[in-house]
């Protein structure tokens, strides 16, 4: 009886195409951003640097991909390589104008990356699927070399990486060894927040629903008059926009020091793809679902799985246990690709009917 659109009148457009058109939506995402603002006081610095900031990182670059293979229908194995660009393209304009704000830089370099994605992206009017798949993957290793032969991308460094200078924001440390934890984590939320409203107006407006035209026919949307290739030029562009950012934000307030270039190997593309598999295609929240599931499941593991055998006397050695946690995040992508193909969102979904409708049969 508390999950209830019974009442709840609405009265124009805008109230019918709300994103939490239910009041009781609208109070529980209130109540989580307030659990979530608050986190720093409870959570310990381990929570917020190792757990935190890095999850809402992934949740990013998932929902950038989301909206490229989930809401548009474009296979993509680039998610790697755009987050790289965003994070040396974040770089260098720190170098040229160190006076700027940071956070300014890590915004501007997801054009940076925006940009390249649009390159890459032009052989999608010509090809799809598969083939689309093998271009972009091109697009991958072709970027990681670059990372690593172009020498000015990180200023000829002797040791090759990102050297992550020390930056202020409104007096407090944002970046560099003097930063806390606390401040990077308010700062990567307070980001990822805002480009998720973004997002989710974005997938319910007329641009969403060109990208979901194109996804289940592209032959039909354009004879429905939506232009393919500006329209998947538009989808590439969105979602390197969001990689490149999240790729800026992983090196400058995830690792905070410095990160070479293999941190943007074919490896990170597989798993964010990974991510939107379990989390649901064509859903913002699922990126956050599966960003939760992939990433903080087998933290808990590395802590749940030696306390549970340490009664017995057993021991489980760090190899062995990182190679549970791979078997068990590829038995969970196997699982949802054949019993549940929309993910965990899919499941949220119907979990949320069933209370609509209980008690009566669904």
């Amino acid at each position: 009886m508390l999950y209830r659109e019974a009442g709840q009148y609405k009265t124009g457009y805008t109230a019918d195409m709300a994103v939490f058109p239910i009041a009781q939506d609208r109070a529980g995402i209130a109540i989580i951003l307030a659990a979530v603002v608050l986190l720093p006081i409870v959570a310990n610095d381990f929570m917020l640097q190792a757990v935190m900031i890095p999850f809402l990182v992934f949740a990013l670059a998932a929902i950038g991909l989301n909206l490229l293979t989930g809401y548009t229908g474009l296979l993509s194995l680039g998610t790697g390589g755009f987050m790289g660009v965003g994070a040396y393209a974040c770089y260098k304009l720190t170098t040229f104008f160190p006076e700027v704000n940071i956070v300014i830089w890590i915004l501007v370099s997801g054009l940076f990356a925006a940009g390249v994605g649009v390159i890459f992206g032009l052989p999608s009017l010509r090809i799809k699927g598969f083939y689309l798949m093998v271009a972009t993957l091109a697009s991958q290793f072709f970027l990681q070399w670059c990372f690593n032969r172009v020498q000015w991308l990180y200023n000829y460094n002797a040791s090759g990486a990102i050297e992550v200078p020390e930056r202020y924001l409104f007096g407090w440390a944002l970046t560099g060894a003097r930063a806390t934890p606390t401040v990077r984590y308010y700062v990567v939320l307070t980001i990822v927040v805002a480009l998720t409203w973004i997002a989710s107006n974005l997938v319910h407006g007329r641009i969403g629903r060109s990208w979901m035209a194109v996804r289940d026919m592209d032959i039909a949307a354009e004879l429905m008059g939506i232009r393919l290739l500006p329209t998947k030029l538009l989808a590439f562009a969105v979602s390197s926009f969001y990689c490149g950012v999240a790729g800026a934000l992983m090196v400058f307030l995830w690792y905070a020091t410095g990160a070479e270039y293999n941190v943007f190997d074919i490896n990170q593309s597989f798993y964010i793809l990974s991510m939107i598999i379990i989390g649901g295609l064509g859903s913002v929240l699922g990126a956050f679902f599966g960003a939760a599931l992939i990433y903080i499941l087998p933290i808990a593991l590395g802590f749940a799985v030696p306390a549970l055998l340490a009664p017995f006397g057993l021991h489980i050695g760090a190899d062995t246990l990182e190679h549970v946690r791979l078997i068990i995040i590829g038995a969970l992508i196997i699982f949802f690709l054949i019993v549940e193909p929309h993910g965990l969102a899919r499941l949220w979904q119907i979990g949320k009917h069933k209370l609509r409708m209980w008690p009566f049969p669904y």
